[in-house]
């Protein structure tokens, strides 16, 4: 099989059991009430633009909605998760919410082609966390190198408000799709 076949084979249902069993069952995460830790250097996608940008820029003084992936062009990440905030990103701005981001272990220039494809437009943030320091200051590092894909996101949603971590969910295993769809945080923004 050639990279792409065998990545995409990956996610099929029979290895679906591999992904669940090298990600293990996601126990902890920031908390509810923390505050995003101040990082630097992180590199945010607003449509064509790109910037540096810090997490007190990213998250201060807004209301955001933060979700991760485990990786830009895997199958869940690209049909469903991605398109249910695009799909819902005015309903969710409705609800107050002043940015949408979703946040990735990759390259920047790898986030903005992914986003090209999803035509994520102004309804969805990119956020490349080329490091990975983000995702493991929020607890929400998972070592996926036994499915091929090393050390990524689990996959999460969270609402932060001025900073402060206000509702997160993680789902137990990057395959899985339950808690942190667009539908499931509208759900709570309606809610609270």
């Amino acid at each position: 099989l050639g990279a792409r076949s065998l990545f995409f084979a990956m996610f099929r249902p029979s290895m679906l059991s591999t992904l669940r069993a090298a990600a293990g069952v996601c126990k902890r995460s920031i908390a509810v009430g923390a505050k995003i830790p101040e990082l630097q250097g992180l590199k945010l996608l607003a449509g064509k633009e790109a910037s540096d940008a810090s997490t007190k820029e990213i998250f201060g003084g807004s209301k955001v909605v933060l979700f991760g992936v485990p990786g830009a062009y895997t199958p869940v990440c690209s049909s469903k998760h991605v398109p249910s905030f695009i799909n819902n990103a005015d309903q969710l701005k409705a609800q107050g919410v002043d940015k949408i981001i979703c946040l990735s272990v990759n390259d920047k220039f790898v986030m903005e082609n992914w986003g090209e494809k999803l035509q994520v437009a102004d309804k969805v943030m990119l956020l490349a966390d080329v490091d990975g320091n983000l995702t493991r200051a929020l607890d929400q590092e998972v070592d996926l190198t036994a499915a091929g894909l090393g050390k990524r996101s689990h996959r999460f949603a969270m609402v932060v408000e001025d900073g402060v971590v206000k509702h997160v969910f993680t789902e137990a295993s990057p395959a899985d799709l339950t808690e942190t769809s667009a539908e499931e945080i509208l759900a709570v923004l309606k809610k609270a």
